[in-house]
């Protein structure tokens, strides 16, 4: 297969007046990463309002016909919870928010979508319902969490897969008697998209998988991608590491490893900590592409910042330059030991690196020294 780097257009990264759809039988497409969606749980005043985007997110959503996000947050259920944290626990205002901002799909294949298990989950999917707001990757059982989404869109049948790596620690995967989210089985998926690809115009699959914020997926990811586009696949589309990595297209097919945060809410804990974001963890980017019956064209990547008020585009450089980062780093291979490397600067150094302001010398204790050396000695 023939693997080009993604590369954005600078000159036009801003300009969206050329994505709307008007000739039969095309679509344009937006896919963005994790709407990570968490009211503080201290009764806090919660910095957003229904409105979420601002008004250059609402116009490239609007000129798309199909809008798509990885849904990462739960409702409440009856009190019970899952004994990890972080757990990212919505309120019905912000998914019928989530809804108005332009969504017109979400996954729900992800890690945090039993965060309040099964009564959790049955309230979330039937306010989707209600709200007539497709989804898939989870469901009651194998059979439902696996199976396809179906829809309809400008003359083309698009079928959407999701499905979530194990290293992503879900609380619960679908069994065949049991709810839960759809496991990555790479070999299940690649029959699932090679059944489809002859009944439909497109097969999207939309995966949670890598290591959170590392800037580089792994080599058994890069290989997985690309063997589900030799099966069949138009798009494939990643999430979870919560911020950016590379792009790039195999035999014109766009793989898109992570799409990084869209909303970023900072998760809070029991404790009082929080799960906090930088810079880079604010910064996403949309997927525009379009799709038409003979294959999809017009790729590009338009970079977002969440403020923790609005997602705006990202007009400073700053998301751009992150892009074309990421997408070079693919263009050069990704070896097992560059990402053993990553490894090390994302859960070793930069921990270190915090750990030296004054704030944080006076917290370390013995078990720091010892999670530093285990880590170390992993790698």
């Amino acid at each position: 297969m023939r693997a080009d780097a993604f590369r954005t257009d600078a000159a036009r990264i801003y300009d969206v007046t050329d994505t709307v759809s008007c000739e039969p039988g095309t679509l344009r497409l937006a896919a963005v990463g994790d709407l990570l969606l968490a009211p503080p749980l201290d009764g806090t005043p919660y910095p957003r309002n229904r409105r979420l985007v601002d008004d250059s997110i609402r116009q490239v959503f609007s000129e798309c016909d199909l809008v798509l996000g990885n849904l990462e947050c739960t409702l409440p259920g009856d009190g019970a919870c899952v004994p990890t944290e972080p757990r990212v626990v919505a309120t019905p205002d912000l998914v019928r928010a989530v809804a108005e901002a332009g969504f017109g799909v979400v996954t729900l294949a992800n890690n945090h979508a039993f965060d309040c298990c099964e009564p959790g989950f049955q309230n979330l999917k039937g306010l989707l319902g209600k709200l007539r707001l497709p989804h898939f990757g989870a469901g009651m059982n194998l059979e439902e969490a696996a199976a396809p989404l179906f829809l309809d869109v400008r003359g083309l049948r698009i079928a959407l897969l999701g499905a979530v790596d194990a290293r992503s620690g879900p609380s619960h995967f679908a069994t065949p008697s049991g709810f839960g989210v759809a496991p990555l089985n790479i070999e299940r998926l690649e029959r699932q998209v090679g059944q489809l690809r002859s009944q439909v115009s497109h097969v999207i699959v939309s995966l949670h998988w890598g290591d959170e914020r590392f800037s580089i997926p792994s080599p058994a990811q890069i290989e997985q991608a690309h063997r589900l586009v030799a099966s069949g696949a138009s798009i494939v589309l990643g999430h979870h590491p919560h911020v950016l990595q590379g792009a790039e297209r195999v035999d014109g097919k766009p793989i898109a490893y992570s799409l990084g945060n869209f909303f970023a809410d900072e998760v809070h804990l029991s404790d009082g900590d929080a799960v906090r974001w930088d810079r880079t963890g604010r910064t996403g980017a949309i997927l525009v592409a379009k799709l038409s019956k003979n294959g999809v064209a017009e790729v590009r990547h338009l970079p977002t910042y969440d403020s923790g008020r609005l997602v705006e585009l990202d007009r400073s450089g700053f998301g751009g330059r992150r892009i074309e980062r990421t997408a070079r780093a693919i263009a050069q291979g990704v070896s097992p030991s560059r990402y053993r490397r990553e490894h090390l600067w994302v859960n070793g150094v930069k921990p270190a690196l915090r750990r030296l302001r004054w704030s944080e010398l006076a917290r370390l204790r013995p078990r720091d020294f010892a999670k530093a050396v285990r880590v170390w000695r992993e790698k």
